[in-house]
This record gives structure tokens, C-alpha cells and sequence, in this order.
């Protein structure tokens, strides 16, 4: 049997690296990309059988990312490898066209696992998470207000926050003072009912903000 034809995509080189020797003895990996756009290229040029991404792909929400490369070939099948262990983030990602949802803390077997059913059409979560999964179904649909609430100023704060940026790093790149950072993240939180900033960036990647 053919080995499938993959790009392994993340931000990290040395995830990258690793990534490559644990799938080469089962996949065909003919590229490997470090951003959203570069994937999206890479897709186009190549056209693989399974995309293995992470969510964290900027300038490219990972969600959205899923959409896009389905826009351009709809055949290839999408395993998401991710730190997030948010249920509501896994269940977008799988609306949007993933074919398999895994952990970065899961085996190193899941993963191949999880390409052997992309490869095969069907679908796969880890199971981590699908006990989380089955809950989070099962309770009624929260509502999709939140992010709309939120100033565009205070989008763009919380989108560099999301992505890694300390409170310093974002007023330098906004070129305003720390503590005006702080206000805005001080605000949203409070908006939100959120208490933390972990849960203020679980947040923003399942509203597409980042």
C-alpha cells in the first residue's frame, strides 16, 4: 500500500523536525511549512493527501486555515496536532473539516493512528479528550455573543496576547503604554467572566481571534 502523501505544518522548527522522523516510516512527508500562509501555498503546489497542522499557524486562525486549504482541495484530509484541550476548540476545528483532533501530549503512536483513519476517510479524536468530547455535546449550545462585545482595540490586544506576546511586547507593538494593556485585559476579562489568562486565550482561539 502507498505510503499518504503529507505536509506537516508548525510554527515550531524543532516539533517540525521531530514530527518528520517519527512519520517517515509511514508517510510520504513532501513538505513541511512554519506559517499559515506558507501552508496554504504548499497545498496548492502539492496538493497532499493529509495535511498534519498545528492551530497556532499566524498569521492564519488554525480554524479558518482548515477551510482554506478545504476551498482550494477538498479531498485532503486535516489531522490537527494541538496543545489545546478545549473541547469547544476541538469541535470547531472538526465543523470545519478535520478529519482527527490529537494532543501534543498524546503517544506518538496516536498520531499515526490518527493518519492511518484520515487516510482512510473516517474520522478520529484523541481519546483524551473524547470523554470531554461527549459532554461538551450533550450540554446545550452556548451563545456565540463575547467576542462581538469586545472593542476592536481590545480584539487586537487579545489576539497578541493570545499568540504568545507578553503585556510589554504588545504595547510596543500597539505603541502604547504597558498599563494600557493591562486596562483592556483587566476589562475583557472582566466582560467575560473569565478568571485567567489561560482561560482568556482558550477564549480567543475559539472565537477565531486568533
Amino acid at each position: 500500500m502507498a505510503k499518504p502523501r503529507v505536509v506537516i505544518a508548525d510554527d515550531h522548527r524543532l516539533v517540525v523536525a521531530g514530527l518528520e522522523h517519527l512519520l517517515e516510516s509511514e508517510c510520504d512527508v513532501v513538505g513541511t511549512v512554519f506559517d499559515g500562509l506558507a501552508l496554504l501555498d504548499e497545498v496548492r503546489r502539492l496538493h497532499p493527501e493529509v495535511v498534519v497542522q498545528d492551530l497556532s499557524m499566524p498569521p492564519v486562525n488554525g480554524v479558518d486555515l482548515i477551510a482554506q486549504i478545504h476551498e482550494i482541495d477538498a479531498a485532503i484530509r486535516i489531522v490537527v496536532l494541538t496543545m489545546w484541550e478545549d473541547p469547544d476548540v476541538a469541535v470547531k476545528a472538526l465543523r470545519a473539516g478535520a478529519s482527527a483532533y490529537v494532543l501534543k501530549s498524546s503517544p506518538p503512536s496516536e498520531l499515526l493512528d490518527a493518519i492511518r483513519s484520515a487516510s482512510e476517510k473516517k474520522s478520529y479524536v484523541t481519546p483524551l479528550m473524547a470523554g470531554e468530547m461527549i459532554h461538551f455535546l450533550a450540554q446545550p449550545s452556548k451563545s456565540e455573543a463575547g467576542s462581538d462585545e469586545l472593542t476592536p482595540r481590545q480584539r487586537e490586544v487579545l489576539r497578541l496576547l493570545a499568540e504568545g506576546k507578553s503585556m510589554k511586547e504588545v504595547a510596543s507593538i500597539l505603541n502604547v503604554a504597558v498599563r494600557t494593556v493591562a486596562f483592556h485585559k483587566y476589562r475583557m476579562m472582566q466582560m467575560l467572566e473569565i478568571k485567567s489568562t489561560a482561560e482568556l486565550v482558550r477564549f480567543a482561539v475559539s472565537k477565531g481571534i486568533v
